[in-house]
């Protein structure tokens, strides 16, 4: 099975050991980093550096013409990824042998909300999520297609794992983050989750619900909530909470909009790439999900990209619902964490491989190359060779 590590420009720029240590795991490919968030990350065996500051969410490459004059637009990075960070790994990777993918962060960037608030995902409550860009406003849109086929769409990539392509909601992983002292469950995410900008409140209006009204029920429909009553779990949860018909309204129109924006955004990276490059989406199979892994239909994400990264650590249960509605070969590949510190079971690589093939899988994805420790990649390579 076709293995691919995710890796970042850091992990490999200034490193000469880094391609040969890649290659050598048993990966026939790389999902490089070449639009991300901010983050903080261990470079743990890098000659020059241990701790990597991602200040903001950048394109970690020069951003092209196409963006002068405009008001939203990517960020470059600062010193933790200069110049075309990207272009100088990718010739790396690529002369180990290695075929170079894009990885590619959409709506997912907390300085865009921060420095223009009017694009983020509002709540009922009035709370503004600078993290989570809302993707029904135009001017939004037109910023994250482009961004995706620029992001891409790069000098040697063969193909783009698209992430974030989809809702961002309440659920994100903020520093020194304060907000599980009340259980929301599925149910009370996603009505924290729900966007009440002047883009949704109108797409609210053509589904025929009453924004103001739907703003007063999920505001009520929480009370119990932050009382501490149990929330219950999956749709269901959402119904009893909002009634099946208000539910079903809101979901209407985020599905809509999630869909589009994808057809769109796949449709953007197809005109700009070469043929037969390949573009994945990181999915999640329930549509109503928000995150990294766009809540998606499977049936409809297959008729639009070339396949899927799903969330499998813990469990590859998430492939069966894409294996079901694959056709024409797509891929499905199993996104596996093998860093024990975050979750990852490097040592049940292999048997975890095992049973995301047997649900459906034709793919691995392993994360994360750069952020494992020397034990967990040499378990890594041995499951690989067992594989």
């Amino acid at each position: 099975m076709r293995a691919s590590a995710f890796v970042y420009p850091w992990d490999v720029n200034g490193d000469p050991d880094a391609p040969a240590r890649i290659a050598g795991l048993g990966v026939a490919q790389v999902t490089l980093a070449s639009a991300y968030h901010s983050t903080r990350a261990l470079t743990p065996r890098h000659p020059r550096h241990r701790v990597v500051t991602a200040e903001h969410a950048a394109v970690l490459y020069p951003p092209g013409d196409r963006w002068s004059g405009r008001t939203l637009r990517p960020y470059p990075a600062g010193d933790w990824a200069p110049g075309d960070a990207f272009g100088e790994a990718a010739d790396a990777l690529a002369g180990a042998g290695l075929e170079v993918h894009t990885w590619v962060v959409l709506a997912h960037n907390s300085r865009l909300g921060a420095e223009h608030p009017d694009t983020s995902v509002v709540n009922a409550y009035g709370d503004r999520y600078p993290w989570a860009p809302c993707i029904a406003q135009p001017a939004t849109r037109a910023y994250l297609v482009d961004l995706a086929a620029e992001a891409a769409v790069r000098p040697g990539a063969r193909g783009t794992e698209l992430e974030s392509l989809g809702w961002y909601g309440l659920a994100h992983l903020h520093a020194h983050d304060k907000t599980a002292g009340v259980g929301l469950g599925d149910a009370g995410q996603y009505l924290m989750s729900l966007c009440f900008c002047p883009a949704c409140r109108e797409g609210y209006g053509r589904q025929g619900l009453d924004p103001e009204a739907l703003a007063d029920a999920v505001r009520s429909a929480l009370e119990p909530v932050w009382r501490g009553a149990p929330s219950d779990g999956g749709w269901t949860g959402v119904e009893k909470l909002l009634g099946a018909e208000t539910a079903g309204g809101t979901r209407a129109w985020r599905d809509a909009t999630a869909r589009s924006l994808q057809e769109a955004a796949v449709r953007a990276v197809r005109e700009a790439a070469p043929e037969g490059f390949r573009v994945l989406l990181h999915a999640d199979p329930v549509s109503y999900h928000c995150g990294a892994n766009a809540g998606v239909d499977p049936a409809h994400i297959l008729s639009v990209a070339d396949g899927v990264v799903v969330p499998c650590t813990g469990g590859a249960g998430a492939v069966a619902p894409f294996a079901r509605e694959a056709r024409d070969g797509p891929v499905i590949a199993a996104n596996l964490t093998v860093v024990s510190g975050m979750g990852g079971s490097p040592g049940t690589l292999a048997e975890d491989a095992v049973e995301a093939c047997r649900l459906g899988a034709t793919e691995l994805r392993l994360y994360h190359a750069g952020l494992a420790s020397d034990g967990d990649l040499d378990a890594v390579r041995v499951a690989l060779g067992r594989h």
